[in-house]
């Protein structure tokens, strides 16, 4: 009588070993089903603040700045350089460029203007070459 208790219980306890595997698998796969792709969540951010800088740029470098006018013969003269370079600009560039409230950003923008003005032989940078040379 005691082997066949002893089966009694052994076969309870693989039924409940059952159940409980089958619980088990089931909650893995809810897990795999609920497990964020981490690749697509950072290309998301990696958009969203790609988005946000440059929507903070167009907002600090405004269409327009108000500036007494100058003839070019003078501005080139007398006129301003980038930051850290050689190339001639206007004063309006320059206010331009004071705006962007990162320097290293900043520095970025005076280099990538530079190296273009440079590569187009361009003598004064004036607003309208900045705008275009300045875009990322």
């Amino acid at each position: 009588m005691a082997d066949a208790n002893l089966d009694q219980l052994v076969a309870a306890l693989e039924a409940r070993l059952g159940r409980l595997e089958a619980r088990l698998a089931a909650l893995g796969d809810t897990l795999e089903r609920m497990a964020p792709d981490l690749d697509a969540a950072k290309r998301g951010i990696q958009a969203w603040v790609t988005d946000y800088v440059s929507l903070r740029l167009q907002q600090l470098v405004p269409e327009t700045c108000e500036h007494p006018e100058r003839d070019a013969a003078t501005a080139i003269v007398e006129g301003p350089v980038l930051p850290g370079t050689r190339i001639r600009c206007t004063e309006e560039v320059i206010h331009r460029l004071g705006r962007i409230p990162i320097p290293f950003v900043r520095q970025m923008v005076s280099q990538k203007v530079a190296e273009t003005a440079r590569a187009e032989n361009v003598a004064l940078v004036d607003v309208t070459f900045f705008e275009r040379a300045a875009t990322f």
